[in-house]
């Protein structure tokens, strides 16, 4: 592999811009090398004149990048200090209040580095998550120890190039005098933290047990994504032929075996199921194309970068379920063959679904359903706990699943309501109530779980731009649910006020669309900057590598939203009965295609936000922040040639002064009061 291949797939995405430019100095040694006069029509004189200047202007290059490259080495290295002197005196004290819970009520002394109260020290968190804290830090070192050494290795490179194309020695005498004594690379702290830390991990969390301390740090590949198994590839190719041969089968025996006139209860049932599936397939390629453009989507999300699930891991899951969907299906359709009741088919799929999340087996993923069933309550209970992006960016597939909530409600109101299980074709019956009113609420969830999201994230940062404009967002969507289901219901009835209602449903439909269409192009994806330079109607920095991607994106997304219209034309234009379900199940799977393309777009976005902070792992805090413990932060890097956290885009800043004490490193090393200057910036991409 070529060292500049290496060097892009080993590299932290979100530290991307601190890295030795590695191709711009190749392709500036490439270009002297052609734009050089040749001796043959030109005095020597003039050739030396030529590549003496040339070379001045190289190393004055290379220069302003190792300067670059030290002063980020060196800021992160000391803020690795400061948060493992942190780490140390909170382990400490965990283990200080640990002992004293343990020991008789008459030998009990209070001996903490933090001089806290009993109150405040029940706050602090359990070893369980200074272990997880210390296994992120570790992370942290070894993705900074990375970067020392491919910085390294890529001058050692480049100036050899350079030695080779203008034959001469200059650029290893240059590596010498300059790179080989650069702090960066002499510096042997980050080595001596990384050994400090596992021995601290296997002396005081793991009981001296090294083998298992060096397990719970192990660090996942830095380089491209770690490759499935080989059972797991296989699995992959199995279910999806199974799934589309299946699929085939089921268009050509329901063309044949479907001769009953009413068929939307079998197509209601089972169209919730299909979207799930399609989801999940879709997010497998979201997960496939983050990966591969280097989107850091486990950070974005905070799950364990040590143990999560890939692409293949999602492909299988989708094809195992659609390969039962399948099933399901001509099972139902075979009902007379197989002596199976048609109606109870749909409650096998749907039950073994539940179950396959619901297992409390560390079986099938157990911990990635158990973080998706953590993840589904905090959407629920949003209102009683702080809003982080993995729920919001939840209840926002929620919204485009709404017909998943939908369908769920009429399969459980036609099998209480309307089932006659007397009929083994049960699900030929015809589907006579439509309670439009409980439909309403269901359609309204999503949308609620997002708006009191957005009024909770109001209530922490007191900033009613951009929460509570978003909210706003969300509100709309009630009322176009509340006009359309009294359209509906006042059509059916033949009220002289039907009108009234539906001209109130298509203002209401338009304002939604354009409101939250510009909240995704302008909020969600960060385009229409007006510092995009090249990249007109885009933003400054694009992760993706074709601007064909952004427009095309740009086009759907404005094409969807209003696809509703087509929905509203056909019901009042023709008399079709079924027309409304046949255009639903037409659009349903188009608004999850929609949602994979924003899922592209808005993760970029923040990951684009945490390149701007430096932020490569989790933030995982140990202990109650105050003033007097709070570990330095470091000052955002916003150089010309460091990565800008959206210089385009409206920044709220405040500057403050703070006296913070360092904690000590060691018990011989005396405490520092250390004032800074802190700039908050913060400049996130809401939803």
């Amino acid at each position: 592999m070529k060292f500049a291949e290496h060097l892009s797939s080993h590299i932290t995405p979100e530290w991307r811009k601190q890295y030795l430019q590695y191709e711009a100095f190749k392709e500036m040694l490439y270009a002297a090398q052609d734009q050089a006069p040749s001796i043959e029509v030109t005095d020597e004189d003039t050739v030396k004149r030529y590549y003496a200047k040339f070379e001045e202007r190289f190393f004055q290059t290379c220069e302003k990048e190792l300067l670059k490259i030290n002063t980020f080495y060196s800021e992160k290295l000391a803020e690795a200090q400061r948060r493992f002197a942190t780490l140390q005196n909170e382990l400490q004290s965990s283990l200080d209040a640990q002992r004293e819970s343990n020991a008789p009520p008459g030998l009990r002394k209070r001996k903490t580095m933090f001089h806290l109260s009993q109150e405040e020290r029940c706050k602090h968190h359990n070893i369980k998550d200074l272990k997880l804290a210390f296994s992120e830090f570790y992370l942290s070192l070894i993705l900074l120890q990375n970067y020392q050494n491919l910085n390294f290795t890529g001058f050692r490179k480049i100036l050899k190039k350079h030695d080779k194309i203008l034959d001469t020695s200059r650029g290893a005498d240059w590596r010498v005098a300059h790179v080989e004594v650069a702090p960066f690379y002499t510096c042997k702290k980050i080595t001596q933290l990384i050994s400090e830390t596992e021995t601290l991990v296997t002396t005081e969390l793991e009981g001296g047990d090294r083998q298992k301390a060096m397990k719970r740090l192990r660090v996942p590949p830095l380089g491209a994504a770690q490759p499935a198994l080989a059972w797991t590839t296989f699995r992959v190719g199995l279910y999806c032929g199974f799934f589309i041969i299946l699929n085939i089968h089921c268009v050509l025996s329901g063309a044949v075996f479907i001769r009953f006139e009413n068929v939307w209860p079998l197509v209601r049932i089972y169209r919730g199921g299909f979207l799930l599936i399609q989801f999940l397939f879709l997010l497998g390629i979201n997960t496939y194309g983050w990966r591969q453009a280097g989107v850091n989507h486990v950070l974005i999300f905070e799950i364990n970068p040590r143990n999560n699930l890939s692409h293949q891991h999602l492909f299988e899951i989708a094809g195992f379920l659609g390969v039962l969907w399948c099933l399901s299906i001509l099972s139902c359709l075979y009902s007379e063959y197989t002596y199976i009741p048609m109606q109870i088919n749909p409650l096998i799929l749907y039950g073994f679904m539940v179950l396959f999340l619901l297992n409390p087996f560390k079986t099938c993923y157990y911990k990635s359903r158990f973080w998706l069933l953590k993840l589904l309550f905090r959407v629920f209970t949003a209102p009683f706990h702080r809003v982080e992006f993995a729920d919001f960016w939840l209840a926002d597939q929620l919204n485009s699943l709404v017909f998943v909530l939908m369908d769920l409600e009429y399969l459980i109101c036609f099998y209480i309501f309307e089932l006659q299980w007397s009929n083994s074709k049960g699900l030929d019956t015809s589907a006579s109530t439509y309670s439009y009113g409980l439909r309403a609420i269901i359609q309204c969830l999503p949308a609620w779980f997002r708006f009191i999201q957005c009024l909770r994230r109001y209530r922490d940062t007191k900033r009613a731009f951009p929460h509570l404009v978003n909210a706003g967002k969300y509100s709309t969507t009630f009322f176009v649910v509340t006009f359309a289901a009294l359209y509906a219901t006042h059509r059916e009835q033949g009220h002289t006020d039907a009108d009234m209602f539906f001209y109130l449903l298509i203002v209401f439909s338009a304002i939604s669309s354009l409101y939250t269409l510009i909240w995704d192009l302008r909020m969600d994806w960060g385009l229409f900057d007006r510092g995009a330079g090249e990249n007109t109607f885009l933003r400054e920095e694009i992760v993706y590598p074709h601007k064909a991607y952004y427009y095309c994106a740009i086009i759907e997304d404005v094409i969807l939203r209003f696809a509703w219209t087509i929905q509203i034309s056909l019901i009042t234009m023709t008399k079709i009965h079924s027309v409304g379900d046949i255009v639903a199940t037409v659009l349903a799977p188009l608004e999850v295609f929609r949602r994979f393309v924003w899922n592209f777009f808005r993760l970029e976005n923040e990951h684009l936000n945490n390149c701007g902070e430096f932020r490569a792992v989790r933030d995982i805090s140990v202990a109650p922040l105050n003033a007097d413990d709070q570990t330095l932060l470091e000052q955002m890097m916003d150089q010309d040639d460091g990565v800008r956290n959206r210089s385009g885009k409206k920044t709220w800043k405040r500057s403050y002064s703070l006296s913070l004490r360092r904690p000590l490193l060691s018990s011989s090393q005396s405490r520092k009061d250390t004032k800074v200057l802190i700039e908050d910036t913060d400049d996130e991409a809401f939803s």
